[in-house]
C-alpha cells in the first residue's frame, strides 16, 4: 500500500516581487529557518477529457526535492487532500491504477500539464525546534501538453504555499494568514497548481456568427431574463440518481484503501440506486432499467460480505466486552479474533476482485448511459408534488403488508423470517422519502424519519438472528476443541433477549410510524 499523509495547506497569490513578512511574529513561531531554493518538474497526468480533474483529484510524477515521485491526492474538504506516495518509476504504480479505475476505466492516461518550480522554502520553528509549518515561494512555469507531444501553451506565475506539519493544529495557518493579510498578500483564487494551469492554458474558444447573432439578439440559449422551467419529477429523480452514482465512483479508492465505513457507505449508495429505479418506475422505464437494478442488486449483495462481517464482528466484541470477567470462561477472545481475522481477510480480497472486475465497469458505464439518455416515461414530465408522493406511499403500502405479517405471526423461525422482510421494505420507503425530500421538503424528511426508526428497529431483530447463528457454530467449535462453551452460550441467550424486547417494541413503532398525519401532509 501507498505510503499516505493528510496534507493541510493554503495557496497565496503574489508577484515576483512580493517579500515574505517578518513571519517570526507569528504567534507561536520562535524562528524561522530558511532551507534554500528546491527545483521541482512535475508532469500531472490525466485522461484526454481530464475526468481527474474535474473531480479535484491530481496524479503526478514529480522529480526533484525529498518527495520525488509519483503523487495521488484525493480531496478531503477545502484546502485538504490526502496525499499518497510511491516511489520514482518509469510506469504508473499498479496500486494508483487500482485507486483510478472506476473514474478512468477503460481511458488511458496521459501526460496533460508539466509545471516547473522553484521553492523557495521558509521552515517555521517552535521554541523546541519543532517544524509547525512550511512557508515557500514558489516560482512556477506551466506548460500545456497535448498527448505528451506537442506544446498548447505557456503561462508562469508566483504564488506562496503554507502546508502545516503533520499532526499540526490547523489552527495554526490562520494565524500564519493574518500575518500574511497584514502584508497585503491575499488567497488565491486557484485551489491548486494544476487548476490553475489548466485554465490559464485552456484553449481559446471560436465563437461562431451564429452565437454572436444569438447573444446580441437574446435567442441563444443562455439569454439574461429567459423563463426558467420548473423542476420536473424526471429532473429530480434524475438529480438522485446522478449524486448516487457520483458517490459510487468516489467511495471506490476508500473501500480499496479501506477506510472506515467505506464499503458501508457504497453499499448504501448502491442500495439507494436500485431503490430509486425500483420505486420510481412510473418515471424511468423498467424495462430499459431493470438490468441496470439487476447488476446493482449482484454489487450491493458483494459488497455485503464485507459489510455484514464487519458488522457482526463489532456486535459480537461489543457483548462480549459487557461481559464481567467472572463469566469469560476458556479462550473465548482468542478465538473470536482468529475467526474475525479470516473471516474479513477472505471478504475483504473478494471486494477488491469485484472492483478489479470488468462486470463492475460495465455497470459504471451503463449509469453513465441512462444518466446520458434517460428512459423517461410521460410522468418523468408531471409536477414532482403530485408523482413523487404517489410513488412513496406505494412503497408504504408494500411495507405495511410486510409489517402487518409480522406481527401476525408467533415468535420463531416464520417471524423472523416475515421481521427481516419488513425491514427490506422499510429501507426502500425510507430511501423513496429521501429521494423525494429535495421537492417535498419537511413532510417527506419527517416520513424518512419515522420509516427510519422502524428499519433499525427490524435491523437490530435481523443482527441478532445473524449473531446468534454465528455463536452457536463458534460454540460448537470450542466444545469440538475441548474448550469450555458456556460464555458462547451465555451470548446466544442475550442475544436472543434482545431480539424478543425488539418484537415487543415493535407495535409502538409501527405505530408511531403509520400516523394517517404523516401520510397526508406528504400527500400535500
Amino acid at each position: 500500500m501507498a505510503d499516505s499523509k493528510r496534507e493541510i495547506e493554503r495557496k497565496y497569490e503574489a508577484t515576483a516581487e512580493t517579500r515574505l513578512p517578518d513571519l517570526s511574529r507569528v504567534a507561536g513561531v520562535f524562528t524561522v529557518a530558511h532551507r534554500g531554493v528546491t527545483e521541482l518538474d512535475a508532469v500531472y497526468y490525466d485522461t484526454e477529457d481530464l475526468r481527474l480533474a474535474a473531480d479535484s483529484l491530481t496524479l503526478r510524477r514529480r522529480t526533484g526535492g525529498s518527495d520525488a515521485g509519483w503523487h495521488l491526492k484525493f480531496p478531503v474538504a477545502s484546502g485538504i487532500r490526502d496525499e499518497l506516495r510511491e516511489p520514482l518509476s518509469d510506469t504508473l504504480p499498479p496500486s494508483f491504477a487500482g485507486l483510478l479505475r472506476s473514474r478512468v476505466r477503460d481511458r488511458g492516461l496521459v501526460p496533460v500539464v508539466r509545471l516547473v518550480s522553484a521553492r523557495d522554502v521558509h521552515h517555521l520553528l517552535d521554541a523546541e525546534g519543532a517544524l509547525l509549518a512550511e512557508v515557500s515561494v514558489d516560482r512556477v512555469r506551466a506548460e500545456r501538453l497535448t498527448g505528451g507531444t506537442d506544446t498548447a501553451a505557456r503561462t508562469a506565475w508566483t504564488e506562496i504555499e503554507a502546508e502545516l506539519a503533520d499532526d499540526g493544529d490547523p489552527a495554526f495557518l490562520d494565524a500564519v494568514e493574518r500575518r500574511l493579510r497584514k502584508a497585503g498578500i491575499r488567497p488565491s483564487a486557484s485551489p491548486s497548481k494544476l487548476s490553475r494551469a489548466l485554465a490559464e492554458t485552456a484553449p481559446k474558444r471560436k465563437e461562431s456568427p451564429a452565437g454572436r447573432e444569438e447573444a446580441s439578439t437574446g435567442r441563444g440559449r443562455s439569454t439574461a431574463g429567459r423563463t426558467r422551467q420548473k423542476p420536473t419529477s424526471g429532473d429530480h429523480v434524475l438529480a438522485y440518481i446522478r449524486h448516487q452514482t457520483e458517490a459510487i465512483v468516489a467511495l471506490d479508492p476508500a473501500v480499496r484503501r479501506d477506510l472506515p465505513d467505506s464499503v458501508h457507505q457504497m453499499r448504501v449508495a448502491t442500495r439507494r440506486l436500485r431503490s430509486a429505479l425500483r420505486t420510481y418506475r412510473r418515471i424511468l422505464d423498467r424495462d430499459a432499467t431493470g438490468p441496470v437494478g439487476a447488476e446493482l442488486k449482484w454489487l450491493a449483495a458483494e459488497l455485503g460480505i464485507d459489510r455484514d462481517q464487519e458488522v457482526l464482528d463489532a456486535r459480537l466484541r461489543a457483548r462480549l466486552a459487557e461481559l464481567p470477567r467472572t463469566l469469560v470462561l476458556g479462550p473465548v477472545r482468542g478465538r473470536l479474533r482468529v475467526w474475525s481475522a479470516a473471516a474479513r481477510g477472505g471478504s475483504r480480497r473478494r471486494t477488491v476482485a469485484v472492483l478489479d472486475g470488468k462486470r463492475y465497469l460495465a455497470l459504471l458505464e451503463s449509469l453513465d448511459a441512462l444518466l446520458t439518455g434517460p428512459p423517461l416515461l410521460p410522468a418523468a414530465a408531471r409536477a414532482p408534488g403530485r408523482e413523487l408522493p404517489r410513488a412513496v406511499l406505494r412503497d408504504y403500502g408494500r411495507l405495511a403488508d410486510r409489517a402487518g405479517r409480522a406481527l401476525e405471526l408467533p415468535p420463531g423461525h416464520d417471524r423472523d423470517l416475515a421481521v427481516h422482510e419488513a425491514r427490506k421494505a422499510a429501507k426502500r420507503v425510507r430511501y423513496a422519502a429521501e429521494a423525494a425530500r429535495p421537492a417535498l421538503g419537511k413532510p417527506a424528511k419527517r416520513f424518512a424519519k419515522r420509516m427510519k426508526a422502524v428499519q433499525s428497529l427490524l435491523g437490530d431483530h435481523q443482527d441478532s438472528v445473524v449473531a446468534r447463528e454465528t455463536l452457536r457454530t463458534l460454540a460448537v467449535q470450542a466444545h469440538a476443541a475441548g474448550e469450555p462453551a458456556f460464555t458462547w452460550g451465555l451470548l446466544y441467550g442475550r442475544e436472543e433477549a434482545i431480539a424478543a424486547a425488539r418484537e415487543r417494541e415493535l407495535p409502538e413503532v409501527w405505530r408511531r410510524a403509520s400516523r394517517p398525519g404523516l401520510r397526508a401532509a406528504l400527500e400535500g
